[in-house]
């Protein structure tokens, strides 16, 4: 199967000129930093193996408010095809997303990376990731889908054959299929106090083109990372959040925590 993906042509340079972040993964190494150049707090949680998918899990600290953006670093000798959703929703098509081998992907050339900076809306353009409430969420606010919401989904996919460019120019506006109405109200319920969501900010230029890619059936390397507001990471006991000494008897917490890695629902 023969699919479409494309190359952000001013976000794809050698890995020699990339800037000096710390980063996490296999083969395929991801970060999500701010505007600012940092990388966002990442805790470890699971990391497995399934079929030929090896699998890696990791929480992040969200901050209300903040752009941010995906780095993907191949350290591979082969160029790969990313297939990448955000709360459940493909970030070139704004379709959703299961990470399968026929969605529209980026591309990192070998030895090389590219910066994800938002929401594809033609090839020129994005719209910028941020962190927000549930509600301000672009998959809710256009979908209404909260099936996955808080995660960054990245599926790496190698290629069957050589890569042979289509063309340079434009490729088409994917339309976003219309929310279907009164979906998830109930859904949202749950959300409202305390998850976080990514946004559809403003504009930015990111032209790309036209590539052919045929992928293999199944990625060898899926990194999942669910965000979260500090607070939340706090009562998951995912971080340790006191900052002074305790007294054991003296100082009491009103209710139980949770234990260390437990899987909050």
């Amino acid at each position: 199967m023969r699919c479409v993906i494309v190359i952000v042509l001013t976000a794809v340079f050698m890995l020699s000129s990339a800037p000096a972040f710390s980063h996490w993964g296999g083969r395929v190494r991801i970060e999500v930093i701010s505007d600012r150049g940092n990388e966002f707090l990442t805790l470890p949680f699971k990391e497995f193996q399934t079929g030929g998918t090896h699998v890696i899990k990791r929480y992040l600290e969200a901050k209300k408010g903040e752009n941010y953006s995906i780095v993907i670093r191949n350290n591979m000798s082969e160029r790969i095809g990313v297939a990448i959703a955000v709360d459940g929703r493909n970030i070139i098509t704004g379709k959703k997303s299961y990470l399968k081998n026929n969605e529209m992907m980026y591309i990192v050339e070998p030895y090389g990376y590219t910066k994800l900076e938002g929401w594809r809306t033609d090839d020129n353009t994005v719209h910028r990731f941020y962190f927000t409430d549930v509600q301000d969420s672009y998959a809710v606010r256009t979908f209404s889908d909260t099936s996955a919401m808080g995660v960054i989904a990245i599926a790496v996919f190698r290629e069957k054959d050589r890569p042979k460019i289509l063309h340079e120019e434009q490729i088409q506006k994917e339309k976003a299929p219309t929310a279907p109405q009164g979906s998830a109200k109930g859904e949202l319920k749950r959300y409202e106090n305390d998850a976080a969501g990514t946004g559809f900010g403003n504009e930015t230029y990111s032209p790309v083109i036209k590539v052919e890619f045929e992928p293999e059936v199944f990625p060898f390397e899926k990194i999942l990372v669910k965000y979260e507001w500090h607070e939340v990471l706090c009562k998951k006991g995912i971080l340790k959040c006191w900052t002074e000494e305790r007294n054991r008897l003296w100082d009491e917490s009103e209710y139980a925590p949770y234990p260390p890695g437990y899987i909050y629902r």
